[in-house]
């Protein structure tokens, strides 16, 4: 009856599902050496929207000088309707105008009273040029800015890069500009990319989602089982180490990953991973599971155990420990 108690008990103990056809298409190896760019059209798009010259805004405080009319000269601060107020000239709407339009449209308010009438605009303080920042940051909130900012320079005032914060662990964060919004690979822009190190407008939001949502998962016969967060180009050596690499009990030509968001479920043979061939150690993606099987030795250890603890000794001897 032992046997076949046992039996039973293996059967019931542990299930393995079989691996599915092709997997290893599915996984990619991490490539630390080389940097790919990206061609995304979002992308390219984004990029095409920044300006070159810079459009005053509501807040900035200007400086029109006019040539020979001491009196017309000043600083004025835009309103939070876009408009100045002109000596003798009146109310003048110069919001999103370049230096160039804005200096343009006091001339033309000006030449109804003056003649011969030259003026330059300059910007003295740039208020409006500001960037939103929110998620999971240091500081988030609004941060100014002289010029338009780069993504990098966003997330290192505001406290978001790892080294700053070694818990948040920044894996993408989304750009919202109006009605339009882009997802940005933090992983790949921080191990190179810099054609995702775009440049951002007056009044984009930046958003960085918590760092609980980029966890990958180590079970069965490890040291320390659980969630790992996933870090750029964690590779599955890497998440397996992490977890302190697998037990005595371990079956270790039975280590699986699993990739529930394609659907994969791949086997990996240890011997094979310990060979000098970087194709076997697959790239980690967020929501992976890796599970590593107990040996069949360990899992009748388990049974005998617990239908009598004093029946490890003989199941030791029986496997030729003693």
């Amino acid at each position: 009856m032992l046997p076949l108690v046992l039996l039973a008990g293996c059967t019931s103990w542990e299930f393995v599902p079989d691996p599915t056809r092709d997997a290893r298409t599915v996984f990619e190896v991490p490539d630390r050496r080389t940097n790919t760019y990206s061609n995304d059209e979002v992308v390219q798009a984004f990029k095409a929207d920044v300006e070159t010259d810079y459009r005053v805004w509501d807040g900035d405080r200007i400086q029109i000088d006019v040539l020979g009319r001491a009196e017309l000269s000043g600083q004025h601060t835009i309103g939070p309707d876009g408009k100045i107020t002109l000596p003798v000239a009146g109310v003048l709407f110069v919001r999103n105008l370049t230096r160039e339009e804005a200096a343009k449209a006091v001339t033309q308010a000006l030449s109804r009273y003056y003649q011969d009438i030259f003026t330059t605009v300059r910007v003295d303080t740039y208020s409006s040029n500001r960037v939103i920042v929110l998620g999971r940051v240091e500081h988030p909130g609004t941060l100014q800015f002289e010029y338009p900012p780069l993504l990098l320079e966003i997330l290192a005032k505001a406290g978001g890069l790892p080294l700053l914060r070694p818990e948040q662990v920044l894996t993408r964060c989304s750009i919202i500009r109006g009605n339009k919004i882009l997802w940005i690979d933090i992983k790949r822009l921080l191990t190179g990319d810099m054609s995702l190190n775009v440049q951002l407008m007056r009044n984009d939001t930046v958003y960085i989602p918590d760092s609980t949502d980029t966890s990958v998962y180590v079970l069965g016969a490890v040291q320390k089982p659980g969630v790992y967060r996933l870090t750029p180009q964690m590779s599955f050596m890497d998440a397996l180490s992490q977890s302190g690499g697998p037990t005595p009990d371990a079956n270790l030509a039975s280590l699986h990953l699993v990739r529930p968001s394609k659907q994969a479920h791949l086997v990996i043979d240890m011997e094979d991973l310990l060979h000098p061939d970087l194709n076997l150690n697959m790239s980690i993606e967020e929501g992976d599971i890796i599970y590593v099987a107990r040996s069949w030795e360990a899992k009748v250890g388990y049974i005998v155990t617990k239908i009598n603890p004093f029946a490890s000794l003989l199941t030791l001897k029986s496997f030729g420990t003693f």
